[in-house]
């Protein structure tokens, strides 16, 4: 029996079961309809994602190294462009203050 097949059946039956004596169904059909159909429709959407083979946790994990290889570059990156800011920076603080203390005048 396949998954739509039982859903199918315990939809049925949660049916039959509402019209008793109670008028509800028991907790436990309910629950196990819910738990049928949210089961069914994650595989659903597993496959309209593509990740329903064998190979998607796989890729999965390829994608987050390489989600976590992006990251790590982009930290680097940013740390390069800081460190080369700050060494510009304290550059031209070194030639302002050799023109300041008129250390061109010195190498004439």
């Amino acid at each position: 029996m396949d998954e739509d097949e039982a859903l199918a059946r315990l939809v049925a039956l949660a049916g039959t079961s509402a019209a008793g004596a109670s008028g509800a169904p028991d907790a436990a059909l309910l629950r196990a309809v819910v738990e049928e159909a949210s089961e069914l429709g994650a595989r659903r959407a597993l496959a309209r994602l593509g990740l329903a083979d064998e190979a998607a946790r796989d890729d999965v994990s390829d994608l987050r190294q390489l989600l976590g290889a992006w990251r790590d570059a982009k930290k680097s990156v940013w740390a390069a462009v800081v460190d080369w800011a700050v060494r510009c920076v304290l550059a031209l603080v070194v030639v302002g203050l050799a023109v300041k203390l008129g250390l061109p005048g010195l190498l004439k």
